[in-house]
């Protein structure tokens, strides 16, 4: 095992673009700076990409359906989407990330890690390459970013969250104890609402109650991933920032024009998701053996269910009947249904504890 020390004296730094799409649109139109937008489609079952500032002050945020944004904020202005304008521009934003560092490890397009232990400026303190990096992407490219700057990334990713928007905040290993055991645990990154809600009834509000939970316990309530809480409630995150990322899965899902609760409609829909799955892993050469249903249901609430299999999932024909027999764990006649998804996960027969990681990460921001 490594000595947990020497990941002390990494630098880590976290750079998450603010309101990235939104403050594209602002930047190309001068009309709309200043004023509430959305990136999406405001029609009946539109759903929100991204949100300007000065839309996320009336509550409105990416996900949610365009018709409670527009009740919450009536002025809030709709702009379509346009992904080939921010490619490009994460591409320009990769382009001054290289200019410090080779070891960039994208996470979407608008945000990323950079470990700049040994930089190409051979600048000494990550908070000055940190700063340098938000200079010339407002210079450059006049836009704004957070960062964050620490030893680990987990502790990096809550450091960029932490003063948003244009915010810097460096957590050093000698303060990390004592900031993670104020911060609530649904700052914990890989906490979401419903796991939230399990840890609040468990009586563990913060980063110092988490801390004091045996690994046993945490394990126990929580499976595999409460080995990783028990880590970060300790400052311990021991992954490298990976300047290439392995793919762990592949997934589409398809929100519905009307919500259906009738079986032959589930079905039908349920089998144009898996059609357009199963092109897209012969697209892609992926193959793995975990298929995922995810449904949201007409409330926005949503569940998943998973079933991992001997052979490797790559055609309609082993996709479809998995599906269906996921889908008989559903209550959908009573729970009509918004949206269907269907993904392709656990690439590896052998499981690291990084592929633990990945997989967990991914069901963390999909689907919690």
């Amino acid at each position: 095992m490594d000595d947990p020390q020497l990941h002390t004296r990494r630098k880590i730094i976290h750079i998450d673009m603010d309101a990235f799409y939104a403050s594209v649109e602002q930047r190309d139109n001068p009309e709309l700076r200043g004023k509430p937008i959305a990136v999406g489609h405001a029609e009946e079952r539109g759903v929100v990409a991204a949100a300007s500032y000065e839309a996320r002050r009336f509550g409105v945020r990416s996900a949610m359906s365009s018709q409670k944004a527009k009740r919450l904020c009536p002025q809030l202005i709709f702009i379509p989407g346009r992904m080939g304008v921010y490619k490009e521009v994460s591409r320009q934003i990769h382009e001054i990330f290289h200019e410090y560092t080779d070891l960039v490890e994208p996470i979407s397009l608008d945000e990323a890690f950079l470990d700049v232990t040994q930089n190409k400026p051979g600048i000494v303190l990550a908070v000055d390459i940190a700063k340098e990096i938000k200079q010339k992407i407002r210079q450059r490219l006049h836009l704004v970013a957070s960062a964050g700057v620490s030893y680990n990334k987990f502790l990096a990713k809550i450091a960029s969250d932490y003063r948003k928007p244009d915010g810097l905040c460096t957590i050093h290993p000698d303060q990390a104890l004592d900031f993670i055991a104020r911060l609530p645990v649904e700052s914990f990154w890989g906490v979401g609402p419903v796991t939230a809600k399990r840890m609040h009834a468990l009586g563990i509000h913060n980063g110092l109650q988490l801390r004091n939970c045996s690994l046993d316990r945490l394990t126990r309530e929580f499976g595999k991933v409460g080995a990783i809480y028990y880590d970060f409630a300790r400052g311990i995150d021991t992954r490298p920032v990976e300047a290439v990322r392995v793919r762990k899965s592949i997934g589409c899902e398809r929100t519905l024009e009307k919500d259906i609760s009738r079986r032959s409609s589930v079905i039908i829909e349920l089998y144009h998701v898996a059609v357009e799955l199963a092109h897209r892993l012969e697209n892609k050469g992926f193959r793995g053996n975990t298929l995922t249903l995810k449904i949201k249901f007409h409330d926005f609430k949503q569940i998943t269910r998973s079933l991992t299999q001997d052979k490797e999932l790559t055609t309609l024909e082993a996709i479809l009947p998995l599906a269906k027999q996921l889908l008989k764990e559903v209550d959908y006649a009573r729970h009509p249904i918004r949206l269907i998804g269907l993904s392709v996960s656990n690439p590896h027969e052998a499981e690291s504890p990084r592929g633990v990681w990945e997989q967990l990460r991914l069901e963390f921001a999909d689907w919690d």
